[in-house]
């Protein structure tokens, strides 16, 4: 399979693999995530399903592991075998952009780079998607305020988080 081919072309790029309900996952350092999505693309994964990313504060940011995972699906439309790439990242560090080999890595990037403030380097137009321009904080990060840190944004609402009562501005 895959992840055997890699070992073979770009022997120590895979640092972790395993395998769940059919989709194998590999992990690779960023500095091997260029070389692995060329080697990808030749043997028929052109296609990037999605970029997103997993947030672990809690995990210790040690030589080759960061407190966030970006994560990379492609699929083989020929095989229709998939593959998730994982590329651990510290805090502030950034990723390179796959923008010059995939189209849809520019919507992905920025969504990534909006929700978790993950920088992707040489992206062409990395700015926010989603929230607005002068949105505070990164609002899938594990320690983003349920409330968003902003009581006018809360002002009136009831929800489930604050026992049913209105925010106080």
């Amino acid at each position: 399979m895959i992840i055997e081919h890699i070992d073979a072309q770009l022997p120590g790029a895979i640092t972790d693999r395993h395998d769940f309900r059919g989709d194998q996952t590999v992990v690779v350092a960023k500095g091997n995530l260029l070389a692995l999505v060329d080697l990808l693309h030749r043997e028929g994964f052109q296609l990037l399903v999605d970029i997103t990313a997993v947030d672990w504060p809690d995990r210790p940011e040690t030589h080759g592991v960061g407190r966030f995972d970006v994560v990379y699906h492609w699929l083989n439309l020929a095989s229709q075998e998939r593959l998730r790439v994982k590329v651990p990242v510290a805090d502030g560090e950034t990723v390179p952009t796959l923008t010059g080999r995939f189209k849809t890595a520019d919507w992905f990037e920025r969504e990534v780079f909006d929700l978790f403030g993950i920088r992707f380097e040489g992206h062409p137009n990395l700015k926010r998607l989603l929230t607005w321009d002068d949105f505070q904080g990164h609002a899938l990060r594990k320690d983003f305020p349920l409330d968003g840190g902003d009581p006018f944004c809360m002002e009136g609402c009831t929800a489930p988080y604050n026992n049913g009562e209105r925010a106080r501005g």
